[in-house]
């Protein structure tokens, strides 16, 4: 016997009996057959440290006893979902199998087999990359992120045992339209049947709406009614309809079913989302759906609530449900609470006729499970070309299409998203032209800047050029992943016992190794990186607000683009090793939770500020942008700003929703002598005085320069020697120079450094001595890792033993994904640089396209002044090294300092004192 879909809503009938199941059962594992007692529901990863990570077979079992009022009733076991393939059976006969991870299944009892205490047993394998002539191999069936976090097998969700007349409820399908008020509803029944269906529509405020009495002769009904003045649902309004539905025949009540529904309508229309026919500006976030044991079921519904509560309180109105097939109360908590769910199919790996089947199987049974969420408004197909290869193969990309047709018309009540795709690959057909890319403000802010804008502009690299594509150039544009890494601290996912969760001994085979979290605090005092961040602690608050500086900017560019029409952030939480999220694992918020709205809301300031870094008597200059997002802003709205004491006020027009309102700003900053971190404020106030919007940049204010002590340098580079002269220090020859500067280094100038010569090596990068820099667009799927990873060994910038010089381009240095931690000592004669450790955004225009590797972890301790970690601390490289050599001294950098025109940036102006200073000092 095969199993039959069903849906967990079934039970919500006083018609039905119901015994859950979940509980503990017996267990077995096909790698070493010893009995257990395991948790149901939960993935058998989630319980047992030493299959965390396993595929295989299991084998559960547990009994159940059947009241003795049930009979002459349908026993059904319900299932909701078993990972991957299941083989049921009772009292020791198989009844049925099931194939399909993500989705539920039912089985009916046959009476003969039931006794007074009967034996279930439920047989669960998830396949790994091995073929068998009995089930499909991993790479062939929808497993999602399984391939990154680990498998997930088992029964992981709930187990219930029902008792039902034989002519029941199957499927009930709700189509309401906002804003007529329309709602079809389809019936299917388990046989052909003559009777009468009742319903009664209940609205949010608790009143009966709508009551009726439908005869039904067969086994499908469909009906069309209208309710007169509906109230529409909305992440700020969810308001929310049921239907309730009794069959009846021959006077004698059957079944029963409970549906919950909201009226609203979603679409693209004229480049943009629309809500309820008003425009609407998408503010997401990547939702793994992955829980604090490490995988996808959720402990309780009170999580569920708590994580929508704290979404919404950070700015939210959209989840992004990954490549999953959730937990159905996670859909009831979003219809409930209010967020809007974009929710994909689960993807392969390998794709053919097989796979192309299963996701299409796949797809069939999510509609009928969870098509009723009014919170559901966009569907996705593919994730990435992840299992496809769309611009390569024809018939995939015909496959696509026809997906694409085929749940249009299927649902027409939300978009489809074909391909949500990175670089290199593409869109085919589509409702939305959604698309992702990764890089981090401070380090690669002109290419964040560049993407932004050609996005904006309808770049052509989002669609494919191929005769199958069909882009109608009207698609709404979604940047719909980007995000920058913080670090959870590790103090808050330990138990009572201390014990670190069982996910941090996992990573090291992602992104080069420096995803790993086991160790942390390990490599934090070996690199003693205690002396510039104090405490593991203090460095993990200054990373997460580090994340939040680049979040910042980056939604900032994005909506100074009116094209644009939302965003997803990746993401929600961190997922095991993948330190990039809003909140972590426990749901703990990032430090910066409450500042996020400022950027993450319908109306949103975007300062920017034309330099982030300024001396004191400068002007602040802002190019400020107010996007309305989905608002409109009413006549006489007014801007005000302070900065540095000084403030000013402005008048605002009236801006519609979707548009960007540009306005300049300039501040004098006053004869400050002291090197900080200075903050402008601006507020939108709405014209009955509310506020409608606030928010702050930060620029670094340099002390004027005592150039009394110029340093007296000699040099063999003349770009370098121009500019030092041009900053105040002294040109003289050789034989009187306190520091000699130069971009190389070569064995000559290696024996002046014994011989007692200081120098200060400003390492430039000239054509055909490194490799190609030309930025690839690539997003964290598609990384690649450059071969070469050793850089220019014993090349001609380093000679020293042990140093290499390695491009950041295609490495792990170059943090887009996973995250890099650039920092700089702000003591000795850095202490007139403001702010830090950390990198600000000042840093872009020197930021270091090298680093400087092979260093002992000691040597992090005192000849380090500046360098960079990645992911969990791994990977140590320096920016900044003082070394010492016989009689002499040699200072190296990568900083940037060649670009800008002496004086006009005083961050390289700092540094290029400092740099002097410090080759100076004996």
């Amino acid at each position: 016997m095969n199993a039959h879909s069903a849906t967990p809503s079934l039970a919500k009938s006083p018609l039905r009996s119901v015994i859950t199941l979940d509980g503990i059962w017996q267990f077995w594992h096909d790698s070493d057959g010893s009995l257990r007692q395991v948790k149901v529901p939960a993935p058998w990863q989630a319980c047992f440290e030493d299959l965390a990570v396993s595929f295989g077979s299991a084998t559960y079992r547990r009994t159940f006893v059947v009241p003795q009022d049930w009979e002459g009733r349908q026993v059904v076991l319900c299932f909701g979902a078993v990972s991957e393939f299941s083989i049921v059976s009772v009292n020791g006969t198989e009844i049925g199998r099931h194939e399909g991870g993500y989705l539920p299944f039912e089985l009916v009892i046959p009476t003969n087999l039931l006794r007074s205490e009967n034996d279930l047993e439920v047989i669960a394998v998830l396949p790994d990359g091995h073929r068998s002539s009995e089930f499909a191999d991993f790479a062939e069936i929808p497993h999602g992120k399984q391939s990154w976090y680990g498998p997930q097998g088992g029964i992981w969700q709930s187990v219930r045992l029902e008792a039902r007349d034989p002519i029941h409820f199957t499927t009930v399908r709700l189509d309401p339209y906002w804003p007529e008020g329309r709602l079809d509803f389809r019936v299917a029944l388990s046989t052909t049947t003559v009777g009468t269906l009742s319903f009664k529509i209940v609205g949010p405020e608790g009143t009966t709406v709508h009551a009726g009495d439908l005869p039904i002769d067969g086994q499908n009904l469909q009906h069309s009614l209208t309710i007169d003045a509906v109230e529409p649902w909305s992440p700020s309004d969810p308001n929310l309809y049921s239907i309730e539905l009794v069959l009846s025949s021959s006077d004698r009540e059957l079944d029963g079913r409970s549906e919950t529904f909201g009226f609203r309508s979603f679409e693209a229309r004229d480049g943009f989302l629309h809500l309820n026919g008003a425009p609407f500006y998408l503010r997401g976030a990547l939702d793994q759906d992955y829980y604090p044991d490490g995988f996808g079921t959720p402990p309780s519904l009170d999580l569920l609530e708590d994580q929508v509560r704290k979404a919404k309180a950070m700015g939210l109105n959209c989840l992004r449900c990954h490549i999953k097939v959730p937990d159905p109360r996670y859909y009831e908590v979003a219809d409930r609470l209010g967020i809007l769910i974009w929710t994909e199919i689960p993807n392969v790996e390998t794709f053919s006729p097989a796979s192309a089947i299963r996701l299409r199987n796949t797809m069939e049974g999510i509609l009928e499970r969870d098509r009723n969420h009014p919170s559901i408004v966009i569907w996705t197909l593919i994730n990435e070309d992840w299992g496809t290869r769309l611009r390569e193969a024809a018939e995939q990309r015909r496959w696509i299409s026809d997906m694409v047709d085929w749940l249009r018309a299927e649902d027409p009540l939300r978009l489809v998203v074909d391909n949500s795709a990175c670089f290199p690959n593409v869109h085919i057909k589509t409702d939305i032209n959604d698309y992702h890319f990764y890089r981090t403000a401070t380090d690669r802010r002109e290419e964040w800047d560049l993407l932004c804008r050609e996005f904006a502009s309808g770049a052509d690299w989002t669609f494919s050029s191929e005769p199958e594509a069909q882009w109608t150039k009207r698609e709404p544009l979604i940047l719909s992943e980007f995000g920058v890494w913080g670090l959870p601290d590790p103090s808050r996912l330990r138990d009572e016992t201390g014990r670190d969760p069982w996910w941090m001994a996992y990573g090291a085979t992602w992104a080069d190794g420096t995803a790993l979290p086991q160790g942390i605090e390990a490599r934090f005092r070996e690199l003693g990186l205690g002396q510039i961040f104090g405490n593991l602690s203090a460095f993990i608050e200054q990373v997460q607000w580090y994340q939040y500086m680049n979040l910042k900017y980056e939604i900032e560019v994005i909506r100074t683009h009116a094209p644009i029409g939302g965003y997803v952030i990746t993401e929600l939480t961190d997922v095991h090793w993948e330190g990039n999220g809003l909140m972590d694992m426990a749901r703990n918020p990032r430090v910066f939770a409450s500042a996020l709205p400022n950027v993450n809301s319908d109306v949103v300031i975007a300062p920017g500020a034309v330099r982030h870094a300024i001396r004191a008597g400068d002007s602040a200059s802002f190019d400020l942008k107010i996007s309305s997002g989905g608002s409109t802003l009413p006549e006489g709205c007014r801007l005000e700003w302070s900065f540095g004491g000084k403030k000013g006020k402005e008048v605002l027009p009236s801006v519609a929703p979707m548009q960007v309102y540009s306005l300049a700003i300039s501040a004098e900053t006053g004869g400050n002598h002291t090197p900080e971190i200075r903050t402008a404020e601006f507020t939108i106030f709405a014209p009955d005085g509310s506020i409608l919007s606030h928010n702050s940049e930060a620029v670094a204010m340099h002390a004027a320069r005592d150039t009394t002590s110029p340093i007296r340098f000699a040099s063999d580079d003349t770009d370098i020697a121009t500019r030092l002269i041009a900053l105040g220090h002294a040109y003289v020859a050789s034989d009187q120079a306190e520091v000699f500067v130069t971009g190389d280094i070569d064995a000559e100038r290696v024996e002046a450094i014994h011989s007692g010569q200081r120098v200060l090596q400003i390492v430039s990068k000239s054509p055909g001595r490194l490799r190609d820099d030309t930025p690839p667009r690539d997003g964290p799927m598609n990384m690649q890792i450059d071969p070469g990873a050793g850089g220019m060994q014993s090349g001609p910038y380093f000679t020293f033993p042990g140093y290499n010089l390695v491009n950041r381009h295609r490495s792990m240095w170059r943090g887009d994904w996973v995250g890099n931690f650039s920092w700089l000592r702000r003591d000795g004669v850095f202490s007139h640089i403001p702010g830090g450790p950390l990198f600000d955004l000042s840093f872009t225009t020197v930021v270091p396209h090298q680093v400087m590797t092979g260093f002992r972890p000691w040597e992090f301790q005192g000849r380090v002044h500046a360098g960079v970690v990645i992911g969990w601390v791994h990977k140590p490289a320096a920016f900044l090294i003082e070394k010492r050599l016989g009689r002499g001294k040699l200072v190296a950098t990568t900083f940037r300092l060649h670009e800008e025109m002496p004086g006009i940036d005083p961050l390289a102006t700092a540094l290029y004192d400092g740099l002097l200073a410090l080759a100076k000092v004996a």
